[in-house]
Formats: structure tokens, C-alpha cells, sequence
């Protein structure tokens, strides 16, 4: 039996981090018709009750680009209601709709957010080591420099492009 040198190791246990994502993201979409920043998006449209695009933008880290795209995918849908702004009649402002509750009830949680409540079981020291050790590994693998919101996808999310599911 050949027992794997700890590079092995790492390199494997990264290769589960990605597949790990990629399976959730796959069962995300097939299962419920949502990419992870599309729920995201929706989740916070419920949480943020009536917001501005560029609000709900900052409050999931994603572009103004990306985040309009996924709002014109989710009011097709008709999960969101586009409605004027009360201040300025230029401007609208975003709310879910009681379909896009709906949906919120009977869709899973995202990936990040269980980990994010794994991570804040541990303590601060754990999670300290853990953050330093991720970022000496993405320096390692030259992709300190790349941008990266906290969603847990596989690949990019440049404008949402793909519109998967159109009808759920």
C-alpha cells in the first residue's frame, strides 16, 4: 500500500473542498432550480424587506452587474416585485413576493451558511488558524490576487449568465 506524502494529502483534501461545493451546487440547481448567489440574493431581499439593488449588491458582495442580472431572472420568476421608490421615482426598490417565500420555505440552506455556523462553533484561535492557513494556501497557489465573494459556487459569478430552470 502507498500511503500519500502530506502534499498528496493537501492536494487531495482541496480536490474534496471543490467537489464538495461542486456536488452542492449541482443539487442546488437540479433540485430547486436556484444557483447558490441567485437564493443568496433572494434570501436577502427577504431579510432586508425593501432595498435598493445596489443594497441588496453590498449586503451579498456580488457586483451591481451580477446582482441586476440574477433580480431580472428572479422577477421573471416572479419571486421579487419591482417597486418605485418612495424618495426618488427614478430609483426602485426591491421586496419579495409571497411566491418568493414560498420558495425561501421550501428551498435548503446554502452551503456557506452551514459552514459559517460549523465555523463559529469552533474557537476564535481555531478559526484564526484556519482563515491564515487558507490564505498562505491561495498565496501558494497564486490566487491571493483573485476576487472572491463568501459564496460557496464552483467557478465565477460574473453576471449569473446562465439562466438555469426558467420556469420553477
Amino acid at each position: 500500500m502507498h500511503l500519500l506524502t502530506h502534499e498528496d494529502q493537501i492536494v487531495a483534501a482541496i480536490r474534496q473542498i471543490i467537489r464538495a461545493v461542486d456536488l452542492h451546487s449541482r443539487k442546488l440547481v437540479n433540485g430547486h432550480g436556484f444557483t447558490g448567489p441567485q437564493l443568496a440574493v433572494l434570501q436577502e431581499a427577504q431579510r432586508l424587506g425593501s432595498a435598493s439593488p445596489k443594497a441588496i449588491a453590498r449586503a451579498v458582495h456580488l457586483s451591481q452587474a451580477t446582482v441586476s442580472g440574477i433580480l431580472q431572472r428572479l422577477e421573471r420568476r416572479e419571486l421579487i416585485l419591482r417597486k418605485p421608490s418612495a424618495n426618488d421615482k427614478r430609483s426602485v426598490m426591491i421586496e419579495i413576493s409571497p411566491k418568493g417565500e414560498q420558495v425561501l420555505q421550501d428551498s435548503p440552506s446554502l452551503l456557506q451558511d452551514r459552514f459559517r455556523d460549523a465555523l463559529s462553533s469552533l474557537e476564535e484561535w481555531e478559526r484564526l488558524q484556519i482563515l491564515s492557513t487558507l490564505q498562505r494556501v491561495a498565496g501558494l497557489m497564486d490566487a491571493e490576487h483573485l476576487e472572491a465573494s463568501p459564496h460557496l459556487t464552483p467557478g465565477e459569478i460574473p453576471g449569473d449568465e446562465v439562466e438555469l430552470n426558467k420556469g420553477v
